[in-house]
Order: C-alpha cells, then sequence, then structure tokens
C-alpha cells in the first residue's frame, strides 16, 4: 500500500520515493513492481514484515530500522561482482556525511555488512534482476539500517540478531528523508563508478559526462575499512566449513583466505569470527 502525501510532515516527498506503509520485502516489492520504477527510485517502509538477508537468513526490522530498496540500473553483469562491498562503502559515505563525528569509525565485514566497534549497523542484500541475452542488469540494493531500535523492547536479543548495534546508541539519529537521499545519492555514485558508462549523477540527482574506473577504485578504501583482515575466521559454507586468517579482498570482490596450506579466494559464504 502505497502511503499519501502526509506521510512527511512538510506534505510530499521526491518523485523518486516510493513510500509503503507496510510490505513483506522492500526488495521483493521492487522486483515485483519493476515496471513502475526507474533508475535511483527507492522503496521505503516502516513496518517490513518478512525481510531478507544474505544466503536466505531473516532480516529483522523492527520499529526504529530503516528499511529501504534502490534501483540502480545498467549495470555491466561482468562488474557485478563484489557490487555489494561497493554499496557497504556507499552506506559508510551516506552515514559519514549526515553524523560527521563517525569519520572513520565505520568497517565493513565482507561481504555486506556495516560494523561500528565490530557490531552491525547495517546489512545489504542486493539481487539481480536480467533479460535473456541482455548485457546489463538491474540491481535492487536492499539496506537494513538500524538507525534507532531499542531491541530489548522489540523482544530480540542479541544472539538472535548478530550482535547488532543502533545508530542512536553512539550519536543523535539523522531524520529518515535526509538519510534516504543521501544513501540514494551515494548509492548512484558508486552504481556509475562501476559500470563504466558515462553518465554521472550530482548532488540534485542530474547527470553530466565523465569517465570512470570500476571495482579496483574501492579497493583502497575497503582495505582500509576491511573489519576481518589480519583476524583469524571460520567461514561457513553450503557443504563446508573453512577456518584460516583473512587477508584481504581481491579486485574481484573475493574474501583471500589463508589457510594452512593454501591461499583461497572465496566468493560467497557466513562468515564467524
Amino acid at each position: 500500500m502505497l502511503l499519501s502525501s502526509s506521510f512527511y510532515p512538510t506534505g510530499g516527498h521526491p518523485d523518486w520515493l516510493h513510500p509503503l506503509e507496510r510490505c513483506s520485502s522492500t526488495n521483493t516489492w521492487a522486483i515485483d513492481h519493476a515496471a513502475q520504477l526507474q533508475h535511483g527510485d527507492v522503496i521505503f517502509t516502516r513496518q517490513q514484515t518478512a525481510g531478507r538477508g544474505q544466503q536466505g537468513r531473516v532480516w529483522y526490522a523492527p520499529a526504529g530500522v530503516l528499511t529501504a530498496s534502490f534501483v540502480m540500473d545498467r549495470l555491466p553483469l561482468n562488474r557485478l561482482s563484489g557490487f555489494s562491498l561497493a554499496a557497504g562503502i556507499a552506506v559508510i559515505r551516506a552515514v559519514e556525511e549526515v553524523l560527521p563525528s563517525l569519520q572513520n569509525v565505520l568497517q565493513i565485514k565482507w561481504p555486506n555488512d556495516v560494523l561500528i566497534n565490530h557490531r552491525k549497523l547495517a546489512g545489504i542484500l542486493c539481487e539481480a534482476t536480467t533479460r535473456s541475452h541482455a548485457a546489463h542488469s538491474r540491481v535492487i540494493v536492499g539496506v537494513g539500517l538500524n538507525r534507532a531500535v531499542d531491541f530489548a523492547q522489540a523482544g530480540l536479543d542479541q544472539a538472535t540478531i548478530g550482535n547488532a548495534i543502533s545508530l542512536h546508541e553512539v550519536a543523535p539519529p539523522p531524520d529518515e528523508l535526509p538519510l534516504l537521499e543521501r544513501l540514494r545519492y551515494h548509492l548512484l555514485q558508486v552504481s556509475e563508478q562501476l559500470s563504466g558508462g558515462n553518465i554521472r549523477t550530482n548532488n540534485t540527482g542530474n547527470t553530466s559526462n565523465r569517465t570512470k574506473a570500476g571495482f579496483t577504485e574501492f579497493l583502497p578504501e575497503l582495505r582500509q575499512r576491511d573489519a576481518l583482515l589480519g583476524r583469524m575466521i571460520t567461514l561457513q559454507q553450503a557443504n563446508t566449513n573453512l577456518s584460516g586468517q583473512a587477508a584481504g579482498i581481491d579486485a574481484e570482490g573475493r574474501l583471500i583466505l589463508q589457510l594452512a596450506d593454501r591461499q583461497a579466494q572465496v566468493t560467497s559464504g557466513h562468515v564467524l569470527w
């Protein structure tokens, strides 16, 4: 159900924003309503009833979680590897912009979490949709960010929510709309960097020409923000577990894991530490 313009105290909302009274999953809604959406559109709800995380896990969204999905179009299929990491960089840049006191505090946990003090602030779920024989893809970037959550009041313990933290615990939380605006802006920026195309989004959402790099442009910042680097971890995969020392992220967005007898480049899995 779409909300009326009274959803915001100002009496309206931007054209790119699709606020919902409630939905099962903003990513699912975006996929189901693909024909209505365009590049840069944002689906937002305060009541997500069946959120999805990576590898089929449940994403809990009690009151105070900012839950939104961002539509990113025309991403080359050969550059989708590691997109969730680039999206993580975008989330960090957005949070730091609205809360400068958190400069150089946030980190990324491969493949899709944003952390504060080794506790989970935000999770990202990227889902690509393509037509047959297409060279490009639409990616729906789902972001669940703990903006102002009382986990105890919601009946969620740390074992259930994976040692999460809410933004209000470390800084005054920004209002929803300014945070959505900056998340959208920075996700558009990293999308364009990855696309290698000839568009650029400015602060107002307009476009202009420029030359761009791909995923390698993010590596220095990823390495600086890498919460796993140098740590002994266990990686859960479908049929096996791997244990070793996290040795960074490669140019394809893969986790480099130093095992006892070899070095492995891992494309997917759930990290325990």
